[in-house]
């Protein structure tokens, strides 16, 4: 059975582990960034496991404004309890584990939160080929995105509170 939590600072090596497969060396978050996330946005931060074994995760702090800018990927503050946005830094699931789901489970988790907690959505950046991904779970494409982040071009996509189930 797959568990979903909050991470914990026990999952460093796996994360990192997952954080690899998915991403370039240029786009991956450091070591240090992901402690700094278990650190200060673990209620954001959320794991799925299973027997022990990390399979994926999502992870992003709480913003002002509806679109990621590239300082979140440096710096990041602990969450405000009520509103803002809710970006999303990183989805990975491991490669022996893709197709099973899991990003599903993330996803639904996290809007989950996004409704507890009176936030006005979910924003995240991805690469052109994955925005039909994210439209199947309800997202809807605002065009590029002033980000720069491992020297990529990206995409804004936006999802509402008043979209979520």
């Amino acid at each position: 059975m797959i568990v979903l939590r909050n991470v914990q600072a026990m999952d460093l090596n796996q994360l990192l582990i997952i954080e690899n497969e998915g991403f370039s060396q240029e786009e991956a978050a450091t070591k240090e960034a992901f402690v700094e996330r278990t650190r200060l946005i673990a209620d954001t931060f959320i794991v799925a496991e299973k027997d022990g074994e990390i399979l994926g995760y999502m992870n992003g702090p709480i913003i002002a404004e509806p679109y990621i800018t590239d300082d979140l990927f440096k710096e990041i503050r602990e969450n405000p309890r009520r509103g803002g946005y809710q970006s999303v830094l990183g989805l990975a699931v491991s490669s022996k584990a893709r197709g099973q789901g899991i990003a599903k489970l993330l996803m639904d988790r996290m809007e989950e939160l996004v409704v507890e907690n009176e936030r006005e959505g979910i924003t995240l950046t991805c690469k052109e080929e994955l925005i039909p991904f994210y439209e199947k779970f309800g997202f809807v494409n605002h065009g590029l995105s002033a980000s720069q982040h491992g020297g990529v071009s990206w995409y804004n996509l936006l999802k509402t509170r008043e979209t979520m189930n």
